[in-house]
């Protein structure tokens, strides 16, 4: 029986309102893959994001684009040359990951040829609001090991900063500005940073402003969001940043997340593992790259209202591995 694809798209609400520099939201909407053959299927979950020229119905029709090559029973490293890296390509890849590791009764990471992964320790991210509303989101997560501070480059953030390592000064924190600052924003707060609990800064610059960066100290380490996507990226970001991270949604799966994992290390860059808003299937696949990563941010189901089911096993800031059920 030749393969078949389904596209679906899912709106998940989130707790609340959630800000960051270039927006805010109410809820997450995602597109699923689903690949079926003789009974069994993988699925794959991206999140099409307008920062990166996406929408959901370009994304749904670049994942239909593949159907016939698809049905014929290409496999992961065809798809590449088939898809650039986004979130079309995402959604494919994992869902060929997942199919593949239901037929063969092996785990994805046995495929991969990784180790048994263990649970890793997530940030929690707290969106951009007052600095009043931002430290007593900060206080009802004090037990947290690591809070994620979404930055707005508005003017306010050194007061945010000020009132969130006031309110849990032994918390530790991460700030990401989303490419919201200017360099005059970076020279005023980047010197500030450690002395409030901050221990790295995502992405202070727009990504084609970030040449920048080479000329500014950088007292706490600087890693690249906007600015990495793909192993190639990697030459432009030798000694202007100090870690990189790692998004399916940008890499367009884990196959080349794998990929840019082992490059940036072979770079002596750190490791982020990251997410856009989404379910526990967006979360699962990123799980295997997380694992010895400096920074993990899978946080995305927790900012939901609910998540699918059957979805990982969150225990406070620990994400457990991914289930058979759920994928791979």
């Amino acid at each position: 029986m030749a393969r078949s694809l389904e596209v679906t798209r899912e709106d998940w609400p989130l707790r609340g309102t959630f800000r960051i520099s270039r927006g805010a939201r109410t809820s997450s909407r995602v597109i699923v893959a689903a690949i079926s053959e003789d009974g069994t299927t993988g699925r794959g979950e991206c999140f099409p994001y307008a920062r990166y020229g996406e929408t959901s119905d370009s994304v749904a029709a670049q994942i239909r684009s593949v159907t016939g090559a698809i049905g014929s029973g290409i496999g992961r490293q065809e798809l590449q040359a088939l898809l650039p890296p986004g979130a079309a390509r995402n959604a494919l890849d994992c869902a060929l990951w997942d199919l593949e590791a239901r037929q063969s009764g092996r785990r994805a990471w046995e495929l991969a040829g990784l180790g048994d992964p263990g649970p890793v320790t997530t940030v929690y991210t707290l969106g951009v609001d007052t600095p009043d509303a931002m430290a007593n989101a900060a206080k009802r997560n004090a037990k947290r090991p690591l809070l994620k501070l979404k930055l707005a480059g508005d003017g306010a953030d050194i007061a945010r900063l000020e009132a969130i390592h006031a309110a849990v000064p032994s918390t530790r924190l991460v700030v990401d500005v989303n490419e919201g600052w200017s360099v005059d924003d970076y020279r005023a707060t980047a010197p500030l940073l450690p002395g409030l609990g901050v221990e790295m800064i995502e992405q202070p610059l727009p990504a084609d402003r970030d040449h920048a960066l080479d000329a500014l100290e950088r007292p706490v380490p600087v890693c690249a969001d906007e600015s990495c996507h793909v192993s190639r990226d990697l030459e432009m970001l030798a000694g202007r940043y100090d870690l990189v991270n790692i998004k399916l949604d940008k890499t367009g799966g884990l196959t080349e997340a794998l990929q840019l994992a082992t490059a940036a290390r072979g770079c002596g860059l750190g490791i982020m593992v990251g997410c856009m808003i989404g379910t526990s299937l967006a979360m699962a696949p990123a799980v295997l790259v997380a694992q010895g990563a400096a920074v993990v941010d899978l946080d995305g189901p927790l900012l939901l209202a609910r998540d699918r089911e059957p979805g990982l096993e969150y225990d406070a800031s620990q994400v457990f591995p991914p289930a058979a059920r759920l994928w791979g």
